[in-house]
């Protein structure tokens, strides 16, 4: 546990209008991973608007590396098909972390992060207090596809023991 900085809470929220990879819909699921870390959302069947509404807890060890989120259909008889992949870019989110801010009121937009090439948002994305924490929502336009978009929140736990992100470089 001494090597990880903390844990990231990644919900994914849904996807919106994801590519067709059966005869009218999709059976989609999502897999993130970072390092050696794999996990996934259950599959929800013939949803291209799927609502996943799952949260999954990642240890960081570094946060320069991009979380890889990737988008697949679910199929029985032959190899899962691939509907896009996006990265999710920490450092914006670190940033604003390592304000030192707290005892904010709910709702207080902190950081505003404007999309581009490179960070595969669809819209602008903040850095926004609540209940106690920072948490950051982002619309992800999924590349090698068609069409999608998956809707996610990360939130950072500190976790006791670890060394956590003050003195982190970015």
């Amino acid at each position: 546990m001494d090597c990880i900085l903390g844990l990231l809470k990644v919900r994914i929220k849904r996807g919106i209008n994801l590519a067709v990879r059966d005869s009218r819909a999709s059976d989609p699921y999502v897999v993130i991973n970072v390092g050696e870390q794999k996990l996934k959302t259950r599959f929800l069947k013939k949803d291209c608007n799927p609502e996943w509404n799952e949260e999954l807890t990642l240890s960081i060890k570094d946060v320069k590396t991009p979380i890889h989120l990737a988008v697949y259909d679910k199929d029985t008889f032959s190899g899962d098909d691939r509907m896009g992949e996006a990265d999710i870019d920490l450092k914006p989110y670190v940033q604003c972390l390592q304000m030192g801010l707290s005892k904010l009121p709910n709702g207080c937009k902190v950081k505003r992060i404007q999309p581009d090439r490179t960070n595969g948002l669809v819209e602008e994305s903040s850095c926004v207090w609540q209940d106690g924490n920072f948490i950051q929502e982002m619309i992800l336009r999924l590349r090698n596809v068609e069409s999608g978009e998956v809707v996610v929140e990360i939130e950072w736990i500190d976790v006791p023991g670890c060394k956590g992100l003050s003195g982190i470089q970015l």
